[in-house]
């Protein structure tokens, strides 16, 4: 049995708790000076590990420490079945343990498993720019009826987006069971399973077309009108593959690494934006990435973004729920809903982490009644929906601002059939995508990164300075107290609650002699790329007043705070400061 690296060290703090808390310390300094004084011969001295640890038994040290212990196998066995580590997306709870937690899975269990294992191949650049190069989903079950529990595959990965039907290589996997399987399936009673399988799937997938075409159907008989809104049934991921996007979502719980709902906004919100990129005009290339994908990138379209904080949101035990609609000036996107108990909606925008309380106006009131003015960018809604549920927007009008969300009126919300949806999405249906792995604690060390970066900022400023035939005088303790105002920033990106501020502000005062000036300038990036954010600084006019400052008495100081999230995600918080003698 392996322990994994968090449970591990837990069990060394609850040991070492116990020892301290019985004195066994003491104890063992106790026996050790007896046992050299009654056993040994004065011209011997030396004490072997073995004599110490007999002299312990001996005396019922070591029995009263494992009895106060009081371990209990079940329930530890039970603990790590219950969170497995994951390894690119593959169930290894289900495949790899009973119910109950004790031994191994027959074969015959495991070969009714479906879920598929997840590769994902990224490229990453000398700055850390990463691509996605490949996706592919494995179908490991061919070992089960191998001998020996040990098989060699050869099996070819495909571009993603617009180059999904163009090689990017051959990979050559070799699968070994571990521990062995006590008796394997011939070849010929997995293929017939997967066989059967694939019919199953394909006449799922057929079904589901079928009843999503009637239900267009119905949809646009309502109002004609109705084929202008975005209404999203299906969506292509980085393969090419068309899924239902109820697929992309599902609840999916931090663990120990994000407390509170707005925290995982904040980590949704510091995942890199990016567009899937497009070959030639014609508008946006359509591109929604499979969760795993899209946490190796670290980076993705605003539809992933919603994705994640929709899955997360669900976790946390909210009614959750991805809105698809536009923007201003008609751009397609997407965000989050969530329906409160009392009957508040709250929307969340992923790409920031803002949260809007929607009050729709209400369109039978007089022109020159006066209505709540929207503070969300949003502008029409077409569609809702989660890993159970898909409602279209039937009202009269689709722009939010005037849209009731009460999901449960069909007059409003025409609502897909739940039943269909499981078909397809629930989990365990052999078209749904494998689960979710669980998230990645950093691997960042804030400390040692915030240091790197802001030495590599001096020498930058300092390089910068000297070109336009400036000196640079650094002072430390100046940037020292810079520390809290951007920790306060960070704080408030992630609780919309503002703190701290009359400290900071107090320091300054005091660090600022009568007769000087101090100027600041804070800004944020979700990157570690210092000559990159030297260069976004240096095009703001503030803020190259500041690096480029001349005067007497010239001091700067500069700042850096990273904040980390999962998946080595980072908030980078910046401050270039100076100060200088006023000489007007």
């Amino acid at each position: 049995m392996s322990l994994p690296p968090e449970k591990a060290s837990e069990l060394k703090q609850l040991i070492q708790q116990q020892l301290s808390k019985m004195d066994v310390h003491g104890r063992i300094r106790e026996i050790l000076a007896e046992t050299i004084r009654e056993e040994l011969a004065p011209e011997q001295q030396h004490l072997s590990t073995e004599d110490l640890i007999k002299a312990l038994r001996r005396r019922g040290i070591i029995d009263d420490v494992m009895k106060e212990l009081n371990f209990v196998t079940d329930n530890v066995e039970q603990e790590l079945c219950t969170s497995p580590k994951q390894p690119v997306g593959f169930d290894k709870q289900s495949t790899l343990k009973k119910s109950d937690g004790t031994r191994m899975a027959d074969s015959t269990t495991m070969l009714s498993i479906s879920d598929p294992i997840h590769m994902v191949l990224i490229k990453t650049d000398i700055f850390g720019e990463t691509t996605l190069v490949a996706s592919y989903f494995l179908e490991w079950r061919s070992v089960l009826g191998s001998e020996n529990g040990v098989t060699s595959l050869t099996v070819e990965l495909m571009g993603v987006g617009t180059e999904s039907k163009v090689s990017v290589g051959i990979l050559n996997i070799k699968f070994e069971m571990y521990p062995p399987l006590n008796q394997t399936l011939s070849q010929e009673v997995v293929n017939t399973q997967l066989a059967l399988e694939r019919q199953k799937t394909a006449e799922k997938e057929r079904l589901f077309l079928v009843y999503a075409k009637q239900w267009w159907r119905e949809y646009l008989q309502i109002r004609p009108s109705h084929n202008s809104r975005l209404v999203k049934i299906f969506a292509q991921d980085e393969n090419g593959i068309n899924r239902p996007v109820c697929s992309y979502v599902k609840p999916l719980r931090a663990g120990r690494l994000l407390d509170t709902p707005r925290q995982a906004a904040r980590f949704v919100n510091v995942l890199g934006y990016e567009r899937a990129p497009v070959i030639g005009g014609g508008g946006k290339q359509e591109q929604w990435c499979t969760l795993l994908a899209f946490l190796c990138r670290n980076k993705g379209d605003c539809e992933d973004h919603a994705n994640l904080l929709c899955s997360l949101l669900l976790g946390y035990g909210l009614e959750a729920f991805v809105c698809v609609g536009t923007k201003a000036k008609g751009v397609p996107h997407a965000w989050v809903m969530t329906c409160g108990t009392d009957g508040t909606i709250t929307f969340w925008e992923s790409l920031t982490g803002h949260r809007y309380i929607h009050k729709p106006a209400n369109p039978d009131e007089p022109p020159l009644a006066e209505q709540p003015k929207p503070l969300h960018p949003y502008r029409t809604v077409g569609c809702v929906f989660n890993h159970q549920m898909f409602l279209g927007n039937c009202q009269p009008s689709d722009a939010v601002e005037t849209c009731i969300f009460d999901l449960n009126d069909e007059s409003k919300w025409k609502p897909m059939s739940e039943e269909a949806i499981k078909s397809v999405c629930a989990p365990g249906a052999t078209t749904a995508l494998p689960p979710f792995p669980p998230l990645c604690a950093s691997t960042v060390d804030a400390s040692v990164t915030s240091n790197e970066i802001e030495m590599q900022l001096r020498l930058l400023v300092s390089e910068h300075r000297k070109d336009l035939g400036l000196t640079t005088v650094w002072e430390d303790q100046l940037s020292y107290l810079l520390s809290p105002a951007l920790a306060s920033y960070e704080f408030e990106r992630t609780t919309s609650i503002s703190a701290g501020n009359e400290e900071f502000q107090d320091a300054i005062r005091r660090a600022v002699p009568d007769g000087h000036t101090f100027k600041g300038f804070p800004i944020h990036f979700v990157y570690r790329n210092a000559r990159r954010a030297f260069a976004t600084c240096l095009r703001s006019p503030f803020c190259e007043e500041i690096i480029c400052c001349r005067g007497d008495q010239v001091r700067l100081a500069v700042r850096v705070r990273v904040f980390t999230y999962p998946e080595s995600a980072c908030a980078v918080w910046i401050m270039f400061a100076c100060k200088y003698r006023s000489v007007l």
